[in-house]
């Protein structure tokens, strides 16, 4: 994994701007610790940081080829799963290596397939290429959307780069936010293509981007497709089975030291035990797969059942990590680490904006930056979800009949909580969240392809899963790479392999719950891999610590902000943070909790990017 930037104007001299380039570049540090590369020419500036995943000692960035017509240069970060492949390809066509890296394949795919070459990937990845023959920049990123890529349209040529913050390096960059990117902020949509920022978008998942003398061209080489699905049942389990083990085959592969992200659900066990037999195997490397979970001090202690979690994680972790034989390791956390400002404001950095989940956020960085002491790369159980159908409304009928996005008709109060405790009645009144959402659900469904033949209820369970894989998928895949990167952690996500997302995407949903519950397929293909106890778990969320000392932490620094001329007095109601800091910690409700805590990371996001609001 890395991060990369780039600049290219056609009415500038580039190399006279090495010191912009590396203050760009520099931004990326995070992202990649291990190295950092520069590479200018007349009218393209390509910056890079490297985390060091495979070929430790080649596959320095920004990459080039020489040619007869002048140097092609490649800036990436990912990694392609197929490259081995797709080098051996490339060798049999007279392509020589000077490396053992993924970067070079893909370099050279580009040489030999231009931009087709996207198609021919199996990863998660962003990169660009700057083919002075031709003098155009191409901008390519992988088909869900895991890696991020941004880009700002100048008037001569384009500003690009892995996070926004790269691109807001360069002075010729609009720091400026206006309603619609607080919209995005607040309504939980996640638009392919947006961003915060003002005149800054997102290269679209499974989308391409060319950029030369005559103007900025996008095209999508990729998009969810539907298809028939002829497979019976027994068919489609062994399917499943078998793209299941072949991905995590792939993705276990790496020259630093890796491990697996375990919380005891179903997801994060399936991927752990796949990665344990896939090293343990006759042929592999006979190293124990090594896993990490979060706790939180006490957590047994002030754990409370309620509707969305019945059970604590540590017990099942523990289970499943003495059934497949990992070397598993509690990353527990107490309330003052959590509850920390420079946490807090490490996370909003990450993030480039104020759209955090607090406590899970800085807990979750948390136990990144903990298991990056021991491991470069992680696999996590993200997606699994939202491509097996396995949240609670999926199967809920008046949210099946619902005409707004799923996860708006479960959490609508909630959302509306948002926007309030955001923003004070001028902004939330001028936002008119309930007609943007509107039209963003119409313009998702309208993407939806209805299969042949296929009945109304099935129709709208497409509709349900494609909404889930173009949109929610989206805010949880860049939520993880933002934090993991922070601390130069590789998070890869073997559930997002596009091979797995387009056949169970195309399954009919009778067959996704054949069973009667969720995530049957998923229950099925891996039923001899678990503990039945696992295998039987209710989906539980991402942990949230309970502890009211965590509470007390935030009420201390919200009646401090009060006492301030803060900038954020002029977006939100102070009197509404004075009631929340009337509340007794130990009963605060958890919502008005997150309410606090939204009014803190705003504060921290205008301190930190002193951003021009056009409100």
């Amino acid at each position: 994994m890395c991060g990369m930037t780039g600049w290219v104007s056609f009415d500038r001299d580039l190399t006279q701007q090495r010191a912009r380039l590396e203050a760009m570049t520099e931004t990326m540090a995070c992202r990649g610790p291990d190295a950092c590369g520069n590479w200018l020419d007349r009218h393209a500036a390509i910056g890079h940081r490297r985390l060091a995943v495979i070929d430790l000692e080649g596959g320095a960035q920004p990459m080039v080829v020489p040619t007869d017509d002048g140097p092609v240069t490649i800036t990436y970060t990912g990694e392609v799963y197929n490259y081995t492949e797709l080098r051996a390809e490339l060798l049999r066509r007279g392509h020589r290596f000077l490396t053992r890296s993924d970067t070079e394949v893909v370099l050279h795919g580009y040489l030999e397939w231009g931009e087709g070459v996207a198609e021919r990937l199996n990863g998660m990845f962003a990169f660009a290429v700057w083919d002075s023959r031709v003098e155009k920049l191409v901008m390519i990123r992988d088909r869900m959307g895991v890696k991020p890529l941004y880009y700002y349209a100048t008037d001569d040529g384009v500003i690009f780069g892995s996070e926004p913050k790269a691109i807001l390096a360069n002075p010729l960059a609009d720091r400026a936010v206006d309603l619609a990117g607080l919209r995005e902020l607040v309504s939980f949509t996640q638009t392919p293509g947006s961003s915060v920022w003002c005149g800054m978008n997102e290269v679209l998942p499974g989308g391409l981007v060319t950029v030369d003398r005559s103007g900025l061209r996008e095209h999508r080489y990729w998009t969810l497709p539907t298809r028939p699905h002829t497979d019976d049942l027994k068919t489609t389990v062994a399917t499943v089975r078998e793209l299941l083990e072949d991905i995590v085959a792939r993705q276990v592969v790496s020259d630093v030291p890796r491990c697996t992200l375990l919380s005891g659900g179903l997801d994060s066990s399936v991927i752990t035990a796949l990665a344990a037999a896939e090293l343990g195997r006759p042929g592999g490397d006979g190293e124990k797969v090594r896993s990490f979970a979060v706790d939180f001090v006490g957590r047994e202690d002030d754990f409370v059942a309620d509707e969305l979690r019945g059970t604590t994680d540590a017990p099942y972790a523990l289970e499943v990590a003495s059934h497949v034989g990992s070397r598993h390791e509690a990353i527990v956390l107490d309330h003052a680490a959590i509850a920390d400002p420079d946490v807090r404001r490490a996370v909003i950095t990450a993030r480039d904006s104020p759209l955090s989940l607090g406590d899970m956020d800085a807990s979750l960085y948390l136990l990144f930056q903990a298991i990056r002491r021991q491991s470069t790369v992680a696999l996590s159980g993200e997606s699994a979800d939202e491509v097996f159908g396995g949240y609670r409304w999926f199967h809920q009928p008046e949210v099946q009949a619902a005409q707004t996005f799923p996860w708006m008709a479960v959490f609508v109060s909630g959302a509306r909580a948002q926007v309030s405790d955001r923003f004070n009645a001028d902004i939330t009144a001028a936002l008119d969240l309930p007609a943007y959402i509107r039209d963003r659900y119409s313009d998702a469904v309208g993407e939806v392809e209805r299969a042949e033949g296929e009945s109304d209820h099935e129709m709208r369970m497409r509709v349900m899963c494609h909404l889930h894989l173009t949109r929610f998928v989206r805010m949880l895949l860049e939520r993880k790479d933002r934090i993991s990167m922070a601390v130069g952690l590789e998070v890869r996500v073997p559930f997002c392999d596009h091979r797995l997302v387009e056949y169970v995407y195309n399954t009919p949903w009778s067959m996704k719950t054949f069973d009667g519950r969720e995530k049957s397929l998923l229950r099925a293909a891996t039923a001899d891999l678990l503990p039945r106890s696992v295998l039987e778990r209710v989906k539980a969320p991402y942990p949230a610590t309970l502890d009211p000392h965590y509470t007390h932490a935030l009420l201390q620094q919200s009646k401090e902000l009060l006492t301030t001329d803060d900038p954020v007095f002029a977006l939100v109601d102070r009197g509404r943070l004075e009631e929340i800091t009337r509340h007794d910690p130990a009963t605060m409700p958890i919502d008005v909790r997150n309410g606090m805590e939204r009014v803190l990371d705003l504060s921290t996001w205008l301190d930190v990017y002193r951003p021009e609001l056009r409100l």
